[in-house]
């Protein structure tokens, strides 16, 4: 997490600022349950809200956790400090740490998930809009890199809609699987706290109480939410290679948007480098790191150990900082896309009709010919193309064993750029709806 991939709204949610206020409300919500069960008394309970709107002091209480190497027990000892010895006496009362770090966490998760879900909705905006744009803009759809049949750009971005679209309604799940609390006390038995005060302090954070927690949050809840993670991150690159291969030279069919000012390389003038979908490519590895650490972090011994803290103070803000950052610089991106039609249709030509192969093979079968010998003819006059620059088209007309099966209208026929466009409408319904 460094802040030239960073925005200040997620960053927020991570700071120690944050991380400290979000202790002091579970505490003090834990101490209102408390007095309301007749536990603590209630103006020990009242006076922890004395501290409602104090700063804490993060470097006391790092100089604090300098001598009791515990930050929980630094955290505590700096809240006794701002609202008294004797009113901080029932403070944490029955608790462990866990359920201070933990239900934190998931907060944070929970808070992240909702700046993420801001970002998905504006990529999935802008590829919207762009594949209703481009709708009827024909382009060659490609296999293996190489020419294969006519599609639309259209086409293009509404697949990249769909899948984002999935990734969202992923990270909904994922959501809500993360948003548990736990106040249950050592090793998760709720011996020294009554569960109700678990269900006060969930419900008051918005929450819902974990059904069983040993002395931590399950780690399979935090594995999912991360694996949802790497797999947005992985369709933010797929759809980053697919412009980084339009940009091209030799294809050009789109492109990042290149400002006024902007420099592509400090040694060649000419040059306009897909750097933000690089960039993305890039970006998108950093959160994937997060997975396997996050699966790794499932296994604990027995009731709890913190292999996994170490590891979640990493990759929480490291994750969703740069994923949240990622996402926006891919709506960008799209909404500034700048697309060549007209390079589509000049790169669709080259080969002069090769793409139309199907076509006439299909037309072959139904004509009586064999597929085995429809495949011969068909590829025979294909080579041509590739081999010696050969008009398709031309070459078809000209071989007496394709014109006796099929037309020379027929043939003509099978070159209808349409006929390869015409369930457009259909697949964008499936896609955005009627």
């Amino acid at each position: 997490m460094i802040p030239r991939y960073s925005r200040p709204e997620m960053v927020s949610i991570w700071s120690p600022e944050t991380r400290f206020r979000i202790w002091y409300e579970i505490e003090a919500h834990a101490c209102d349950a408390q007095a309301d069960l007749g536990v603590i008394p209630k103006e020990n309970a009242a006076a922890v809200w004395k501290a409602k709107d104090a700063s804490f002091d993060v470097a006391r209480i790092d100089e604090i956790e300098a001598v009791t190497k515990h930050d929980v027990i630094a955290f505590l000892t700096h809240l006794a400090e701002i609202i008294g010895n004797d009113e901080a006496r029932f403070v944490h009362q029955g608790m462990t740490s866990s359920d201070v770090l933990d239900t934190t966490l998931n907060i944070q998760l929970v808070r992240a998930s909702d700046l993420l879900l801001a970002a998905m909705d504006r990529v999935l905006a802008a590829l919207k809009a762009r594949a209703y744009e481009h709708k009827d803009t024909v382009r060659i759809g490609r296999s293996h890199g190489i020419h294969a049949e006519p599609t639309t750009m259209g086409l293009t971005f509404a697949r990249f809609y769909a899948e984002m679209a999935r990734g969202r309604a992923r990270l909904i799940a994922a959501r809500e699987e993360i948003r548990t609390g736990a106040i249950s006390g050592a090793v998760g038995t709720f011996a020294n706290i009554d569960p109700r005060v678990e269900e006060y302090v969930c419900e008051k954070l918005g929450l819902v109480p974990e059904p069983i927690s040993t002395q931590v949050i399950p780690r399979d809840r935090h594995a999912m939410f991360f694996a949802t993670l790497g797999v947005i991150a992985s369709s933010i690159e797929n759809i980053a290679i697919e412009i980084r291969h339009m940009q091209r030279t030799e294809v050009l069919e789109a492109e990042e948007y290149f400002s006024p000012g902007q420099k592509g390389s400090s040694a060649m003038p000419h040059k306009r480098n897909p750097v933000l979908t690089e960039n993305l490519t890039g970006l998108a590895r950093l959160v994937r790191m997060a997975v396997v650490p996050a699966l790794e972090n499932v296994a604990l011994w027995h009731e709890r150990d913190i292999s996994h803290s170490s590891v979640e103070r990493a990759i929480g803000p490291d994750a969703t900082v740069t994923l949240d950052f990622a996402l926006h610089r891919l709506a960008s991106v799209v909404e500034k896309l700048v697309v060549y039609p007209e390079n589509m249709l000049k790169n669709m030509n080259k080969f002069k009709g090769l793409v139309m192969s199907q076509r006439v093979l299909l037309a072959l079968t139904q004509a009586g010919v064999s597929r085995e010998d429809s495949y011969r003819l068909v590829q025979r006059n294909a080579m041509k193309v590739w081999e010696q620059g050969a008009d398709f088209k031309t070459e078809l007309l000209s071989d007496p064993e394709v014109t006796k099966a099929l037309s020379p209208a027929e043939i003509e026929e099978k070159f209808d750029l349409g006929y390869h466009t015409k369930h457009v409408d259909t697949i964008f319904a499936r896609v955005f709806g009627a």
